[in-house]
């Protein structure tokens, strides 16, 4: 007696030459695709850094960051160091941990803790975004910005040191450019993060099943809270 193999339509499927066959590394297609995108992302951003770490170690002369990011904007004009954009920081990474919490609902199918996650997330992006644009205003009044450059540039300069236009022309340059493409990232994450607190609410992924995409956000809030601390160690540390 002789036997045949059934052979389901799936398996059929499985072993054409077109199916592609089993994902090598078991990720969700849309996930694998953030993945990349976050890739080369992270290239762009280092260049940008690299150039401007070229730049700074290779200058004799460079503005000093505890001399330049020394106010408070509308409280402290002198005396607080790096207090401002200290505080810019724990906004930003605290806002992760509610991308976080966040996510972790998701996983758990509690729409209305995602709804109020992504709310939080949202507020942590604005309030950053207002203090960057606070920096900024400070910044251009204090003269630091693309066709200006400060008379008394002494006064942000190490001691010893001899101050020099060329190179605060190139920190106010790289300044704008790299935080402004920053900022545009976090306001892009914010745009994003409102759609799908909009599709949380309409009950969206409910109906698919799944919070995938709320992980997929906050695979990308992640990387932009990431690159801040790459942004904040070379301008406002080093």
């Amino acid at each position: 007696m002789s036997t045949t193999a059934v052979t389901s339509p799936i398996d059929e499927v499985k072993t054409t030459p077109w199916a592609g066959g089993r994902s090598p590394f078991s990720v969700e297609y849309g996930k694998m695709m953030m993945w990349f995108f976050l890739l080369s992302d992270a290239f762009t951003f280092s260049s940008l850094l690299i150039a401007y770490g070229a730049l700074r170690f290779s200058s004799t002369s460079w503005p000093a960051a505890d001399r330049i990011f020394q106010s408070v904007p509308g409280m402290v004009e002198h005396g607080a160091p790096l207090v401002f954009v200290g505080i810019m920081t724990f906004i930003l990474i605290m806002s992760s941990v509610t991308m976080v919490l966040g996510v972790e609902a998701g996983h758990r199918g509690a729409r209305k803790e995602v709804a109020g996650w992504l709310i939080a997330t949202v507020i942590g992006g604005f309030m950053f975004l207002g203090c960057q644009a606070l920096e900024w205003s400070h910044l251009f009044h204090e003269g630091f910005n693309w066709g200006k450059i400060p008379h008394e540039i002494g006064e942000f300069f190490p001691e010893g040191v001899a101050p020099s236009t060329v190179y605060t022309q190139q920190f106010a340059n790289l300044f704008f450019t790299i935080t402004g493409f920053h900022g545009f990232h976090v306001f892009s994450g914010v745009i994003i993060n409102i759609i799908i607190l909009i599709n949380v609410l309409a009950g969206t992924y409910d109906r698919r099943g799944s919070y995938l995409m709320v992980e997929k956000v906050g695979l990308y809030w992640h990387f932009v809270d990431l690159v801040w601390v790459f942004v904040f160690t070379f301008f406002y540390l080093v």
